[in-house]
């Protein structure tokens, strides 16, 4: 590998890994996202320009928020009004010499959960604070929040624009709340962290099916959070990330293909992830007023105690469900409860549901509801039927380790069929 690729493959590493916390740092330090995002972009150009010669200093996120908020303040200088602005320039620079003194990575992370709760503020609506926090705290594409909320990118992107308009307008201030404040927020907050965690447990596009620092940062996010508020919610959230964080290892082959939980070689999943998961639920179920991700967690324990899928209580799963779905009556509840009910009916009774649901124009553009249809149908020896549903879900599905499962679940029909389609 030449230097320049070296150099460029750490750029990107760096991208990926800090662009989110300098960001938030930058939004807490300016108070305004349009000029800190510029600012960002502004760092990393003059890092391009600067780290070849200099190296890459040991710690590449204080340089760029430095960097970023001396770009920033020179923003500010040219804009019309510098006179006016003159006072409010030198006390943010006063900010910045003294924040410079004490760049510890703590503080950069503790940014990011301050501005978590900030953007999730009550006079924002919750429809727009979650899709904009995700985007400028969190740093997920607008293609990865529409994914996650089933819409078109030009929808999403409307939604984060009015968002970041709003706070401008309503002048909403980018400090942590009081404690008293936090539990309002609380929801959207903890849905936050959990769309980040999805993104990292199955990405919405691209080569790779797991992005591990997402799931990574999740979890650490919502440690954070049950440290401030020991809520039983919070509680459920981490022991379902942590319970599906224990399937990592085995959740890929050696190739970066999926691996189906029913294939999986559960020796490899973490135990030790799978403990501290379930003492979680367990203290959550006993504080009461158990809510969706405490169930979901509950669903996950109930797989981790099965020793294989022909093993697992699936009746148990069901009636889960069943709860879940009273709590969150939304169509991916009701996939997965059709699936669970297949899995302990028979495929058919699974095709009846997921058939309704796609009939009410529910999940049409939605590749996994497609894809566990075609599952469905081939278990009945429906096989022609089975290659239409996959077809169906290669068309929708963007992540190539999952379109090259469709791939070969659909040359598996296509075999058994003797049908071998154009």
């Amino acid at each position: 590998m030449s230097g320049d690729a070296s150099f460029q493959s750490r750029m990107d590493q760096i991208y990926r890994s800090e662009s989110g916390k300098v960001l938030a740092s930058l939004i807490r330090l300016i108070g305004d996202m349009d000029v800190a995002e510029d600012a960002l972009h502004d760092a990393f150009t003059a890092a391009i320009k600067t780290w070849p010669q200099s190296s890459i200093p040991e710690n590449p996120a204080a340089w760029l928020i430095t960097t970023g908020k001396f770009k920033a303040i020179d923003v500010l200088r040219r804009r019309s009004r510098r006179h006016m602005l003159e006072p409010e320039l030198q006390r943010r620079l006063d900010e910045i010499e003294s924040a410079n003194h004490s760049f510890a990575e703590q503080d950069i992370q503790d940014d990011r959960l301050r501005l978590i709760f900030t953007c999730c503020h009550p006079a924002i609506d919750p429809d727009i604070q979650i899709p904009l926090t995700l985007r400028e705290v969190c740093g997920l594409t607008t293609e990865e929040i529409a994914s996650a909320f089933l819409t078109s990118r030009s929808t999403m992107a409307q939604r984060i624009v009015r968002g970041k308009k709003k706070i401008q307008e309503a002048r909403i201030p980018f400090s942590i709340p009081s404690t008293a404040e936090l539990p309002e927020r609380l929801d959207s907050v903890l849905a936050v962290v959990y769309l980040v965690f999805n993104e990292g447990y199955s990405a919405s596009a691209g080569q790779c099916a797991i992005r591990f620092e997402l799931c990574s940062e999740a979890i650490r996010l919502a440690r954070a959070i049950l440290s401030l508020l020991p809520e039983p919610e919070v509680m459920g959230l981490l022991a379902l990330m942590l319970l599906h964080e224990s399937r990592r290892s085995a959740r890929l082959d050696d190739a970066g293909d999926i691996v189906l939980l029913e294939d999986q070689d559960r020796s490899r999943w973490d135990q030790e992830l799978i403990a501290e998961g379930r003492q979680w639920v367990e203290r959550a179920m006993k504080l009461g007023g158990v809510g969706h991700y405490t169930l979901q967690a509950a669903i996950s324990c109930v797989h981790a105690d099965a020793s294989s899928a022909a093993q697992t209580d699936w009746n148990q799963i069901v009636l889960l469900y069943g709860l879940l779905f009273r709590l969150r009556p939304t169509p991916v509840v009701e996939l997965n409860q059709a699936v669970a009910i297949a899995m302990r009916d028979g495929p058919e009774a699974g095709l009846t549901r997921i058939d309704a649901l796609l009939q009410r124009g529910q999940l049409q553009d939605y590749h996994l509801a497609h894809s566990a249809r075609g599952e469905l149908l081939r278990r009945n020896g429906r096989f022609e039927q089975a290659a239409q549903a996959f077809e169906l879900a290669l068309g929708l599905a963007r992540q190539e380790p999952e379109r090259r499962l469709l791939q070969r679940k659909l040359r598996m029909v296509e075999s058994s069929s003797g049908v071998k389609r154009a």
